[in-house]
Order: structure tokens, then sequence, then C-alpha cells
């Protein structure tokens, strides 16, 4: 992997018609071969940033280079770099998924022997080699979406940029696709950029995230170190019976401050982290005080985004739970 497979940007930003500012000056540096998540949510400038980084729109102000090639100045340099699947995939529902492969691998130059091999590598990748042959018309949106992200990479691009790229999909789907993500990094070493509003996905593939909010970054660094920014895990204990609530909540207390709880539960944030939680269940068992539930809330990608923009991600709906529950 060349040095030069990453992505910087300084001061990067699009201004449209009637003083819109849809990214607001931000400062980027993407190293060879991570994975970085750019969560936001509708409108926040993430797309705006991929379409700059792609050549596909000019900056308004501010550098960025991508493979070590100028976005404004060196376009044709940065493509044949780069594969992009964006949010609106470029597919003909006339064309068969081999006929795509036909196709782009001739945009690319590639000759003719080169290109079937690599459609029927790539077919067999993302699991369309059964359906290769029928049009893309029939596909479902799972198969359109992993035939996408095949075609991006037929050229062998160093950098992949990946625009909401599971949007819509089945966790089928959408598991199936994080995997060749992970293993694109992991396996070649390509480069991802990678926007998305669901916070699992950042949170499950992202080496590092970045979070936009109105044009500007808002917050940077590897998911866990993000999380532990803003607080540290609570355990919340429900008692078996209601009557033993303030005795939980003393049994509690000695394993950190108080923390918000349901109304039948009693909960504190660790001062040890998670590492306390056989500690707490062993002081509750030599107090003989029996619990209903007991769960560990750990800090989500979206208490981040509360946290530094003070209002919620649309995308959190979609989160996993973080929730581990203890049997009693």
């Amino acid at each position: 992997m060349s040095p030069d497979n990453g992505i910087t940007a300084t001061g990067l930003a699009r201004e449209f018609k009637g003083g819109i500012r849809a990214v607001d000056g931000i400062d980027l540096a993407v190293a060879p071969g991570e994975i970085y998540g750019f969560l936001g949510p509708n409108g926040a400038g993430k797309s705006t940033t991929v379409h700059m980084l792609t050549t596909l729109l000019p900056p308004t102000a501010g550098t960025a280079t991508v493979a070590g090639f100028d976005v404004a100045r060196e376009g044709p340099e940065v493509r044949r770099r780069i594969g992009a699947a964006l949010q609106e995939a470029a597919l003909d529902a006339f064309l068969t998924g081999r006929e795509h492969f036909e196709l782009q691998g001739g945009l690319h130059g590639l000759p003719r022997d080169v290109r079937r091999a690599r459609a029927a590598e790539l077919l067999e990748r993302v699991g369309l080699t059964e359906a290769a042959d029928r049009k893309v018309g029939g596909y479902s949106g799972g198969m359109k979406r992993r035939l996408d992200l095949a075609l991006a990479l037929v050229h062998r691009p160093s950098i992949l940029f990946l625009d909401e790229p599971t949007t819509g999909l089945d966790p089928q789907s959408r598991s199936a696709l994080w995997a060749e993500v992970a293993r694109l990094a992991s396996d070649e070493g390509v480069t991802v950029f990678l926007t998305t509003q669901y916070l699992e996905e950042a949170d499950v593939l992202a080496d590092r995230v970045g979070i936009i909010d109105r044009g500007r970054i808002v917050a940077e660094g590897t998911p866990t170190a993000l999380k532990e920014e803003v607080g540290r895990p609570s355990v919340e204990a429900i008692p078996a019976d209601p009557a033993d609530r303030d005795a939980f909540a003393a049994a509690l207390a000695r394993f950190g401050e108080p923390a918000a709880a349901s109304p039948k539960g009693v909960a504190v944030r660790l001062q040890g982290g998670t590492d306390e939680l056989g500690a707490v269940v062993r002081a509750l068992d030599a107090e003989d005080l029996r619990f209903a539930d007991l769960r560990v809330h750990a800090p989500s990608l979206n208490d981040v985004f509360l946290a530094k923009t003070g209002r919620s991600l649309e995308g959190a709906g979609e989160e996993a739970p973080e929730a581990v529950a203890v049997a009693p």
C-alpha cells in the first residue's frame, strides 16, 4: 500500500447559491488502509464532502488531496485511483449484472479477458453469481447495492468511497456488505471513506469516526474514545421486591454516582467501568438483595452526538441496543 493512499483536507468548504454553506471549512486526515466513518444527520454535509473528494463537485474554499493528488487540479489522477458507490446506484435496469461489468471495465480501459475474469471474481465475492445474467431491473435493493459495490472495485482502486451504502437494506444484506467492506480494508489495504447516519454501522466498521453537523466536524476519534469522552457506563438494577429499592441504592452507591434509571430501577455510573460488574453482583448477593433485572448501559455514539450538538441523530433508531442484560 502506497503511503499516498490516504485522504487529506484543509479548510474544505462548499457554498451554494443563496449563501448556503453545506460544508464549512473542515479538516480531514484519513490514513492509508483506514476505514473512516463520516457520521451525521441528513443535510449535515456528508454527501457534499464526498462529492468534492471524488471530484464531482469543486470546492469553493480550502484544499483536498486524495491518493496524493489535488481534487481540484488533478481530477483525472484522483479518479483513476478511487472507486465510489454513492447514494443512488448508477445501474441500468435493462442490462444484466455481467453486462454492467463489461461496461464498467471498458470505461476503465481494461482488456476484455481481464474484464471477464474480474466480473466472475467480484460477482462471486458479493454473492451474485447465480443472478449475473439476469437484468438488474429484477434485482432486490440489497442485490443492487452489492452489485454497485462490486462495480466500484472493478479497476482495483486503492481508495473506496461509500456514501450511505446500506440505506434501506435489510439486516442480512447490511451485514453482508459490512463484511465485504471490512475484508477490503483488512486483506487488501483499501482505504475506505464511509458516510452513514447509522450509528451501529460506524461503531462496527470504522477505525475512526468524524461527526459532522451543519457543515462542521464537531467530534473525531475512535468510536471507543468518543464514547468514553462523554461518560462511563452505568449499571441499573431492578429489585425483585420493590420494597428493597432504598437498600439497592445504598449498595450501589459505593460503585459510583447516581445515574438515570427506569421508574422501578436504581442506577449508578460505574467509576471503574464494566470491570466492576462482577463486584456489583457480589455486593448485592452479600446483602441478600435479589434483582429481577440487571443491565449495563454503555455510552453510545448518539450520546456523543447529543453531547456535541445538543440533539440526537436521526440514525439513533437504527442502533443496536447498547444494554447488556445479566441473568438474576
